[in-house]
């Protein structure tokens, strides 16, 4: 089963490419032309974004290396004592919705510390599937598409993220024992 499950995974791309190349033809799309318009589309997307992730990328390594993070976790441990939340995934919460990256390198690190098996490594690794790049994700896309007027966007992923949080740390619990 798993044999044809692997080649299975291995031709749906191609595939994919097959048909849309199948249905342009079919509809009598300039294929080749309508790539290369699309591909053009794209990299003016990525160089209008490109400073707003240098400058994400940036932000986040500063706050790693100046040691804000473990200030962060210092300031907030009587809180996190309270709330029954490891005060070791305060900084990891905090760059969880600035850069997915940063945060991987972060989980990385706790692993190596805590284990993957460890209740730290089970809240880190559903934590890490609960929750999204806020703020990354907020200014690329909504600068991509032009949005001016985000509304409530930004409370309700901060309302979403704090809830992912808090699954994690029930589930990790009952997971746990």
């Amino acid at each position: 089963m798993a044999f044809v499950l692997t080649n299975l995974s291995n031709m749906i791309i191609p595939a994919l490419v097959f048909y849309i190349i199948a249905y342009g033809l079919a509809s009598h799309c300039k294929i080749y032309e309508d790539f290369v318009k699309g591909a053009k589309e794209g990299l003016k997307t990525v160089v209008g974004i490109m400073p707003t992730l240098v400058a994400l990328m940036i932000a986040v390594g500063v706050l790693r290396s100046s040691g804000f993070l473990d200030f962060l976790e210092e300031l907030f441990l009587p809180v996190s004592e309270y709330l029954h939340f490891p005060a070791q995934l305060l900084p990891l919460s905090f760059i969880r919705m600035f850069s997915s990256s940063a945060a991987t390198g972060l989980v990385l690190d706790i692993f190596k510390n805590y284990g993957t098996d460890s209740y730290i490594g089970l809240v880190t690794s559903i934590m890490m599937s609960c929750t999204e790049t806020i703020f990354y994700t907020m200014s690329v896309y909504f600068l991509a598409a032009k949005v001016t007027k985000t509304r409530y966007t930004l409370p309700g992923a901060l309302l979403a993220t704090i809830s992912g949080i808090i699954a994690s740390v029930v589930i990790a619990g009952v997971i746990s024992g």
